[in-house]
């Protein structure tokens, strides 16, 4: 078989022994550290970090054999006709002594097609990668398809075309099925040789198997995947734990013990927040809320984010909420000391809320809301959007925003809905939750005459399709 360098076109001096040598040295150190370190991995298959920790050492490894070979035959130079890689094989084909660089030597071999004689030549390692004996010789550039996957056969054909016809270099992957049923990747490098007017006269190219290299990194890819399933299963469990600690299912219902003064709450009160299908905990909240001077705190709102983040910033949130009205601050200026909150937080949150206060003397609601649905009102079997005072979403604007308030009076027997738009957003002003006030009141007569509230939140719910959302009914002095 010609050689693959023609005359004008004279091939490098091979870089000095030594250089490589030393190249080769510093390689096996280094494969036998990380082997060391891959011995020293847990060995736990069913432990996702463990896996992925071993697949990543494996992945090295089988790199570093690679970069041993190609030093190994950089130090030898070019093959000769019937050459193939450095140093002398044993019976079974495994190089042996200072051939051995590296494991893969065995993995790496080159062709030749001569386009004017028709010869073709192949290196003992090819035939052992193709599994094909010597004795059934070499395959011409016409034959090589019938090895390789049906699905890879228009690749391989493209990258010899190219070749043959344009004179690119071929660099391309594809699998071959070897005669005893096995399925193997090899990664075919070549060009075109040129006679001395420039045609192509044959093509030579280097097989490497990289079946094992492939598998290492789908390993790796594997692992990693999974430990990122975990990292996010763990993450959302967390978020459950803690959105549970802080923002229980349900709360309340808070009953009158007397129809206002000090003897408690006027109003019959529960919040239910509702489980997300397949999401992490969002950042919508609600409080029901028995304060000290016998009135009554009610609140929902929701903040931009999930998971633990989302639901840390819940409890701050709440916490502050609850201490504010426990001191007697009026909605809207509570709804203030929130969005300087959020907006001096160590990471800034945007959100909305709606924050009620109801007095059972005078039997006056007093509200505010940031950017939110206004509450809903349901009298004597219908039910309208109360009017909403101006107020910006929390976290949206510097300290020192201004939030409107506005009062209701309300009457024995009335329904309060407070719920957070977040599942039902349709059109209309940002924040008024049109779409899901509309479904609600149209359910005005089965609410009404809801047997209490804890039934009222799960027809409200119900009608509005929330999925994760959060939902408040209140009814004064019980029904009319």
């Amino acid at each position: 078989m010609p050689s693959p360098l023609f005359a004008e076109r004279p091939s490098q001096q091979p870089p000095e022994r030594g250089r490589v040598d030393a190249l080769i040295s510093q390689a096996r150190r280094l494969r036998g550290e990380v082997d060391a370190v891959r011995r020293d991995a847990p060995a736990d298959a069913d432990d996702p970090r463990a896996r992925w920790q071993r697949a990543l050492c494996d992945l090295a490894v089988h790199q570093l054999d690679d970069l041993g070979a190609h030093l190994g035959q950089l130090r030898e130079g070019v093959p000769g006709p019937g050459g193939g890689a450095a140093g002398p094989a044993a019976r079974d084909g495994r190089p042996r002594g200072e051939g051995a660089t590296g494991s893969l030597l065995t993995r790496v071999g080159s062709a030749e097609w001569n386009l004017l004689t028709d010869e073709v030549g192949w290196s003992d390692e090819l035939y052992r990668i193709i599994g094909r004996a010597p004795s059934a010789g070499p395959m011409s550039l016409d034959e090589l398809p019938s090895l390789v996957f049906a699905e890879d056969q228009p690749l391989l054909s493209r990258l010899v075309t190219d070749c043959l016809v344009d004179g690119k270099p071929i660099d391309g992957e594809f699998r071959v099925v070897r005669a005893d049923g096995r399925v193997r990747t090899l990664h075919m490098a070549g060009e075109p040789v040129l006679d001395g007017e420039g045609r192509t006269a044959s093509m030579w190219a280097v097989f490497r198997d990289v079946s094992e290299l492939r598998r290492s990194e789908r390993a790796v890819r594997e692992s990693r995947e999974s430990l990122g399933r975990d990292r996010e299963r763990t993450g959302h469990r967390l978020a459950a734990e803690l959105r549970e600690a802080v923002l229980p299912t349900w709360r309340g219902p808070l009953r009158p013990a007397g129809d206002g003064g000090d003897a408690g709450p006027a109003l019959e009160a529960a919040g239910h927040r509702l489980p997300s299908a397949g999401e992490p905990p969002g950042g919508d909240w609600y409080d029901v809320l028995a304060l000290p001077d016998g009135g009554t705190l009610l609140a929902v709102g929701d903040l931009a984010g999930h998971g633990v983040s989302a639901t840390a910033s819940t409890a701050t949130l709440l916490g502050a909420l609850r201490g504010l009205a426990v001191a007697g601050i009026a909605p809207g200026a509570l709804l203030g000391h929130l969005n300087a909150l959020l907006e001096a937080a160590a990471q800034p949150a945007l959100g909305t809320a709606l924050c009620c206060r109801y007095d059972p003397v005078s039997r006056t609601l007093t509200w505010a809301q940031a950017g939110h649905p206004a509450p809903l009102l349901f009298r004597e079997g219908t039910g309208r959007v109360l009017d909403r005072p101006a107020g910006v979403p929390l976290g949206a604007t510097a300290s020192g925003a201004a939030y409107e308030q506005a009062e209701a009076r309300l009457l024995p027997g009335d329904l309060l809905v407070l719920r957070t738009d977040g599942p039902a957003r349709g059109s209309g002003e940002p924040g008024s939750g049109t779409a899901g006030a509309e479904r609600l009141l149209a359910l005005a007569p089965e609410l009404s005459r809801g047997r209490d509230v804890r039934e009222s939140v799960r027809l409200a719910a119900r009608a509005a399709g929330a999925d994760g959302g959060c939902v408040v009914a209140a009814r004064v002095g019980g029904p009319s």
